[in-house]
């Protein structure tokens, strides 16, 4: 933990700069954030409406909103999301915003030292946090991601397209060491927003990167 004075006033925040405790948000921590999420020329009133809504949908749900639903609320493509918060929807919008896809995630019924068995063949068990993500992604294979899809809304099962985009979160995870951001696997995988949200409902961080086995630290 670590602390960002603004004025007077210091908020407690993680390593990653976001926001400890979400009620301690204020519109001066966004401005005095803008900055280190590449927002140099301030912050403008289509920042604004995004950063509102995210706040909004917080104080009615106790969760962070999904990309899609910020999109499509806001009237915004997602290349318009992506020039508005170029550091990308979890590492700009919503850490202006004082939320992470953490949030709201503190009744589940996981553990952070709990454990699962996951293979038919050969059981299997795999370290996952309280949020149930994977804890080291090293443990990652098909039999993990195959069995945390039936708790997600994904009656199919994984198709080749689900497969695809965990693919994609894998090579890039082993390559560079950290989570590529939505934006750039839409880009890379020529996904639109819509496409993707019907892949994974329950949203890109919660649904495609908890299938990879990969988490934001």
């Amino acid at each position: 933990m670590q602390d960002m004075t603004v004025d007077g006033c210091t908020y407690e925040t993680d390593t990653l700069g976001f926001l400890v405790r979400a009620e301690d948000w204020t519109e001066e921590f966004a401005v005095a954030t803008a900055p280190l999420v590449g927002i140099t020329d301030g912050l403008t009133e289509r920042h604004w409406r995004v950063i509102r809504y995210l706040r909004g949908e917080y104080a009615r749900t106790g969760r962070c909103a999904l990309l899609y639903f910020a999109c499509s609320k806001n009237g915004l493509r997602l290349a318009e999301l992506q020039r508005l918060f170029p550091t990308g929807f979890l590492r700009g919008a919503c850490r202006l915003a004082g939320i992470t896809y953490r949030e709201g995630y503190i009744s589940n019924p996981c553990h952070a030292s709990s454990t699962e068995g996951c293979s038919v063949e050969e059981e299997k068990i795999y370290r996952i946090d309280i949020r149930g993500f994977l804890v080291d992604p090293g443990q990652w294979d098909r039999s993990y991601a195959m069995h945390r899809a039936e708790e997600l809304d994904l009656p199919q099962g994984l198709t080749d397209a689900h497969w695809r985009v965990l693919g994609h979160l894998r090579s890039e995870y082993a390559t560079t060491g950290r989570v590529p951001t939505v934006y750039s696997v839409c880009e890379t995988l020529d996904l639109t927003l819509d496409e993707l949200a019907r892949l994974f409902p329950t949203g890109y961080h919660r649904g495609a990167v908890k299938l990879a086995g990969l988490r934001v630290l």
